[in-house]
């Protein structure tokens, strides 16, 4: 098996939309989405704002130095609103959780699942796409598929996920480690007790 880590040298495609999105054929990913209630809008108009100041205060391309900063600044003010346990968690409830690994192994798109950490209000995961197999395409199905699936089973309807990820090109075995090591202590950080979330960190360190 190929390591599916970034290669430079090998053709990029990146799609935009809130982010930037970068996709190499048979790539390693670093994956996060969350629940559509995860995050108060109060708390994402106010990170909002703030990211709208800062990056005009400083524009890219970022030091260094800035890079630390804005990583310090709001990817992280991100994490910890989400392991505040904002909204209704439904992800704490073990049948939503399978409706969402159902949704993982049975995807449409294919995909070798490796760790991943199910939250009450989001997940993450590292995911390995044969081929020429389309980030944008296989996310879509696997939160299209578990939306179903768990409004079906509560009885519910409306949104589910958020719209959007968050997303990664494993760079190489340390940022992988990295990854990994961050799905493991996600669940202690956000003081989870057993049975509110689904852990899974496979022996191949390939995943």
């Amino acid at each position: 098996m190929e390591s599916g880590f970034f290669n430079p040298y090998a053709p990029i495609s990146i799609h935009e939309r809130k982010l930037p999105h970068w996709q190499q054929n048979g790539a390693l990913y670093f994956i996060t989405w969350r629940l559509a209630d995860s995050i108060p809008e109060s708390l994402m108009k106010d990170w909002t704002m703030d990211r709208q100041r800062w990056l005009a205060a400083n524009p890219p391309p970022l030091s260094a130095e800035l890079e630390i900063e804005y990583r310090e600044r709001f990817p992280k003010r991100i994490e910890t609103y989400l392991d505040q346990g904002y909204g209704n968690c439904l992800l704490r409830n073990p049948e939503s959780r399978v409706c969402l690994l159902n949704a993982l192994n049975e995807s449409d798109f294919g995909g070798e699942l490796g760790s991943f950490v199910i939250m009450p209000n989001h997940v993450h995961l590292v995911v390995k796409l044969r081929g020429s197999v389309e980030l944008p395409l296989w996310v879509k199905s696997v939160k299209g598929r578990s939306a179903r699936e768990t409004n079906r089973g509560l009885g519910a309807t409306g949104q589910l996920w958020q719209a959007g990820y968050w997303d990664r090109i494993v760079r190489n075995e340390p940022h992988l480690y990295r990854c990994r090591r961050y799905i493991e202590r996600n669940p202690k950080k956000a003081r989870l007790g057993d049975g509110e979330y689904e852990l899974f960190l496979p022996k191949q360190i390939g995943l």
